[in-house]
């Protein structure tokens, strides 16, 4: 080369990636924080509508047996009709979410491949607004006291538009097209940590507005964040994908899509890492959402019998593990790679667990939830790695497939755990986090396993190459 072209500076960056670089027009955070509460709101609401309502109508009060209720030994015989109204709630509850469950699961697989092509805006607008329509039906049987079977129109007209877990993989696919690969763990995280704050949000006010005010206008404010969520989506959100292309909507190649990422042959590699990912991926959440769960149940009972105010201190703590774990993953990675960052996770919420099991004081209940500070660092890890197992055309496919993946999470958690508990209350009531803990480790073996293997891999490549002439 002359030296005229050695002194030639390197041309300029385009300015597309400039402009897609804004931060401004990249935040899809507000988005999803506005949508998580809304969805906060909802369901806790949801749940004591529909407990006072079928409680009413079946002559059942209990306002006499509120007090008394929450933490005896477990030895007084129950209100046959207080039964009946939890029956009744617990079957209205597992209509509403498995019909949402399955009808968002066509349309997530749906949509989330189709974004690849057509960009992320469409994806991130239509779940959005349908969460408005279900909040806006919830409202209607509200108001009109029609009957609780709208709740199920308003949940499934939800799902036919992706409902929320469409606005998770749009989400976290926006982060993996608009992050760098070695920011990326911390750009999910970032979105955790979002869904963190917003929970807590919304379980302590909504808890609190509820009991000042009713369910009326703690509902329209899970309608204003839902809609929005929409209008942020809409009009402050900057397309993410690169290169749109037209592509068909009604076509089973979106499925097909998903299909491929776990069975195309020219990724031999990626594809058992993709499947052992997505196993300790679903192994964290079902432990995460079944400890969620029984959380509050645990402390009213015997010998803890905390009253609002400490289970409202708990929630708050249980949340802020969120915060904490996004803190300690910056840290950390600043000396380890991801993998043990997981790891450290990973031994934060056995710890934790194990402790809450034990619990039978206040101040030990407290110690179990300070140890889970880093018990949130290990998801936003994983999602990453498997961001990175895919091409930049596939993101969307991706993270609809765990998105699916989290919403079975949910139901395996709801029925497992909540079985576990009242089967196990005879002999340990903090057994269901015992079994937690113990299931956590599977994971745990599964990244230090991959991890370990990569290390050889790359030991043994570079070995190659160094000896190759």
């Amino acid at each position: 080369p002359s030296m005229a072209a050695m002194a030639a500076p390197p041309p300029a960056e385009p300015p597309v990636q400039s402009g897609r670089r804004c931060p401004s027009l990249l935040a899809v955070e507000p988005l999803l924080f506005l949508a998580t509460v809304s969805l906060g709101l909802q369901g806790p609401l949801a749940t004591q509508y529909l407990w006072d309502r079928l409680g009413a109508e079946r002559g059942y009060s209990d306002r006499n047996s509120t007090d008394s209720a929450g933490c005896g030994n477990g030895n007084a015989t129950a209100d046959p009709l207080r039964q009946e109204v939890e029956a009744l709630v617990s079957h209205w509850n597992l209509y509403i979410n498995l019909g949402g469950f399955f009808v968002s699961l066509f349309s997530v697989t749906l949509f989330g491949p189709w974004s690849d092509s057509v960009g992320r805006w469409p994806v991130l607008v239509l779940p959005a607004t349908g969460m408005a329509l279900q909040t806006a039906i919830y409202l209607l049987v509200m108001y009109l006291e029609l009957h609780v079977a709208f709740f199920l129109l308003g949940r499934i007209l939800s799902g036919l538009t992706g409902d929320y877990n469409l606005i998770l993989a749009s989400c976290f696919s926006y982060v993996a097209d608009t992050s760098e690969r070695r920011a990326r763990t911390f750009r999910v995280a970032i979105l955790e940590a979002c869904l963190g704050t917003a929970g807590m949000v919304a379980s302590i006010g909504g808890g609190q507005w509820r009991k000042a005010q009713g369910y009326i206008n703690p509902f329209w404010l899970a309608f204003a964040a839902s809609l929005a969520a929409a209008l942020y989506a809409a009009f402050f959100l900057r397309e993410s994908v690169k290169q749109k292309k037209a592509a068909k909507l009604f076509t089973l190649s979106h499925y097909k899509a998903v299909y491929r990422l776990y069975t195309a042959p020219e990724h031999l590699s990626s594809r058992w890492k993709l499947a052992l990912y997505s196993l300790a991926f679903f192994l964290i959440v079902t432990v995460h959402f079944g400890a969620k769960d029984l959380y509050v149940l645990y402390e009213l009972g015997f010998p803890l019998c905390w009253a609002s105010d400490l289970i409202g201190y708990g929630s708050a703590a249980s949340y802020l593990a969120y915060l904490s774990s996004l803190v300690g993953l910056r840290l950390l990675q600043l000396c380890l790679e991801d993998t043990w960052v997981a790891e450290i996770g990973l031994i934060s919420n056995i710890a934790g667990l194990v402790v809450i099991s034990l619990a039978a004081t206040t101040p030990l209940m407290f110690t179990g939830y300070g140890i889970l500070f880093l018990s949130m660092a290990a998801t936003p890890v994983i999602r990453s790695k498997l961001s990175k197992l895919v091409s930049e055309t596939e993101q969307g496919a991706l993270f609809a497939s765990v998105a699916c993946v989290e919403g079975l999470c949910s139901l395996v958690a709801t029925g497992v755990f909540n079985s576990l508990y009242p089967a196990t209350l005879h002999f340990m009531r903090g057994f269901p986090f015992l079994f937690g803990a113990i299931i956590l480790l599977i994971p745990a073996a599964i990244l230090g396993w991959i991890q370990i293997w990569d290390s050889k891999h790359d030991y043994n490549h570079f070995q190659d190459a160094s000896l190759s002439p």
